[in-house]
């Protein structure tokens, strides 16, 4: 019995010991098991530049249109209540006539209907000025379309600086507080923006360094205690299916951003983008509502920081989903508002012309939107810039619809004067912005050597006869507003005489075909 009483005590002992040792280990899982995590879903859309009653084709299945990204966005956002829908810009600006016609304001009531809870401005949100940007988001009147009411997406960049007040001129970040976690969203928006500035937009506003920008946003958020930050960013980054061979502007900048940055929502060049930098999960769904992207956040409650993220881009494939009825309502009334004025007949064409640039930087469709041009006007020769033409021309029989959806922004036509020296330093400017954007030019030829310093690229310039331009001889050239203005980084037109003020571009295009 004695010896069973020193058994017992030292039993008793060990069993304690291994209890309190089960105890604790089932303490520390479940702390920080999955389980624990608070989830939350962020939906992104970008670029749809105001695809509303067009649709697409994505891996040979037919895909976008507002009604069905609608029904799309609706059924995600039931099935993940804790969630945030958010846009990374370009959403209005080169859209077909539904959204053109009306200043944008049929796109900005769409995404009043899917309650939008943070945007970024893109490049093309600033393509009428930043006044009228102001309008479309805050409210007001406009001579075309009277009152409009205003968006009720709260707006963020922290790179846009009004240059008077040397301040953003939007909200640089902004906190939301979703399922008990408060998450931080920066906003950025590419500054090749400001080669795109009309001429009043350059005197008022200013997109500064991208990266400095975010980083010095992050440390304010960082200040007020937040540690899940995400940024919508209008910036290239594309990648394979896999994630694999990511590239573009993003993807570069991805590890000089501050590491508290969880995940960066991409736009601007319609690619397609699901990779991680440096911890940094980057995604893009494409553009013009053909897909957008669910990134599901898992945080920990203990630090307020984002422990696990993943993405998957979701198409918008017709053949899964109904069309939601709430926009389809909307598309019928301003469809109706439209009239029968777009369906007027302009023309029959037997193939697709196509603007896909081949690898000399031409196409069919922007040489013959140049042509038109310089018909319209009389002029010797003619430039167009390729970012004015948003879509080709199918074949069949073509409507003014077709023509404005191929040429949706309100540019005119215009002859300048310039000399032959002028007209070089404007071809030199195809290299302006640290890349090739060459023009497409009609009643000239040019050859170039990309090899030799900027400035001095351009090797000969001909006429149509097939003469050599003279440095001190005037030409009359015919271009778009926008480029006259100095659009696209091609400040040299502004130094040109204005000759005549002619019709608007796509009235131009719809003469030319008319009389072909």
């Amino acid at each position: 019995m004695k010896k069973l009483k020193k058994v017992f005590p030292l039993l008793f002992i060990l069993l304690f010991i291994l209890a309190t040792s089960v105890y604790a280990a089932s303490s520390y899982k479940s702390a920080n098991s999955q389980e624990e995590f608070v989830e939350v879903s962020l939906f992104g859309v970008n670029d749809f530049h105001g695809q509303l009653d067009t649709y697409q084709t994505l891996k040979g299945k037919k895909v976008g249109g507002a009604e069905y990204l609608a029904a799309y966005l609706k059924k995600y956002k039931q099935e993940n209540p804790h969630s945030l829908l958010v846009h990374a810009g370009d959403m209005i600006g080169g859209s077909p006539p539904i959204s053109s016609l009306f200043q944008e304001e049929s796109t900005m009531e769409f995404l009043n209907l899917l309650n939008f809870d943070i945007g970024t401005p893109g490049n093309h949100e600033f393509d009428q000025g930043t006044n009228e940007l102001t309008r479309l988001i805050d409210g007001g009147y406009h001579e075309k379309t009277g009152f409009f009411k205003g968006s009720n997406t709260p707006y963020i960049s922290a790179n846009v600086i009004n240059k008077k007040t040397k301040k953003p001129l939007f909200s640089p970040y902004i906190i939301k507080e979703v399922n008990g976690m408060k998450i931080g969203f920066i906003g950025a928006v590419t500054t090749e923006t400001n080669a795109y500035l009309l001429p009043e937009s350059k005197k008022k506003i200013e997109i500064t360094d991208e990266i400095t920008a975010i980083n010095h946003s992050v440390s304010r958020l960082k200040e007020q205690g937040i540690s899940s930050i995400i940024v919508l960013a209008h910036i290239s980054a594309k990648s394979k299916l896999n994630g694999s061979n990511a590239k573009e502007a993003l993807i570069e900048m991805a590890p000089k951003i501050d590491d508290e940055v969880d995940v960066l929502f991409a736009g601007h060049n319609h690619q397609y983008a699901n990779t991680t930098i440096e911890n940094k999960l980057i995604v893009q769904a494409y553009s013009y509502g053909k897909a957008f992207s669910h990134v599901k956040l898992k945080i920990d409650p203990s630090t307020g920081d984002i422990a696990k993220k993943h993405a998957e881009i979701i198409p918008t494939e017709h053949k899964n989903i109904s069309p939601d009825q709430e926009t389809s309502q909307l598309l019928d009334k301003y469809s109706q508002r439209l009239g029968t004025t777009l369906s007027k007949e302009v023309g029959t064409i037997s193939k697709t012309v196509s603007r896909k640039k081949d690898n000399k930087g031409n196409s069919s469709l922007a040489s013959l939107v140049a042509e038109s041009q310089k018909a319209s006007v009389g002029a010797d020769m003619a430039f167009m810039h390729h970012g004015g033409i948003r879509a080709n021309l199918e074949k069949g029989q073509i409507t003014m619809k077709d023509l404005y959806t191929v040429l949706p922004f309100p540019h005119q036509v215009v002859k300048l004067e310039l000399t032959g020296k002028q007209i070089k330093e404007v071809l030199e400017q195809q290299w302006a912005l640290g890349k090739k954007n060459l023009l497409q030019a009609s009643g000239i030829s040019f050859t170039y050597n990309e090899n030799l310093p900027f400035g001095e690229r351009i090797l000969l310039l001909k006429d149509q006869e097939g003469n050599e331009l003279e440095e001190g001889k005037r030409y009359n050239i015919a271009v778009s507003s926008y480029l006259a203005k100095g659009g696209d980084g091609f400040t040299a037109f502004q130094k040109g005489k204005l000759v005549q003020e002619g019709p608007g571009v796509v009235e131009a295009l719809k003469i030319f075909m008319e009389q072909e």
